[in-house]
């Protein structure tokens, strides 16, 4: 299976998914998550904290479970998965800036880049949906 190059989608090299800069760019965002959350009022509502976790890795983790499979229909599903996961993370760090546990300065960086990922990941699901199936 050739792999096209795309928005955030390079031809994959010897580390595989590890390669996509739109993985690179989900896993980055999580640690970012994880840090703003050790540092902030949000470790305090333990159940928002976890949640918003979750699911930031679920979009890194989604990526790359997807760039491993097989095919490309099959990869594509585990991109949507991964989409899903995107708005998640966004409805959830509104809700925690709204009940006072995120600065608003940091959730608008963060909305901001995980508007950028979903862009991301939107093109990569076109052009992966669009490849020639082998």
């Amino acid at each position: 299976m050739t792999k096209p190059v795309g928005e955030g989608y390079e031809t994959v090299g010897k580390k595989g998914f590890k390669d996509l800069l739109v993985w690179q760019m989900a896993k980055n965002l999580a640690m970012r998550v994880y840090r703003v959350s050790e540092s902030q009022d949000l470790k305090k509502d333990f159940g928002l904290c976890d949640q918003i976790r979750r699911s930031a890795v679920s979009v890194a983790s989604n990526l790359a479970e997807g760039d491993e499979r097989s095919s490309d229909r099959d990869s594509v599903r585990f991109f949507y998965m991964a989409k899903g996961s995107v708005a998640e993370v966004r409805t959830q760090i509104q809700i925690a800036c709204e009940t006072g546990h995120l600065r608003k300065p940091e959730y608008d960086s963060l909305e901001a880049e995980y508007e950028q990922l979903a862009k991301m990941i939107g093109s990569l699901i076109k052009v992966r949906s669009q490849a020639p199936s082998h």
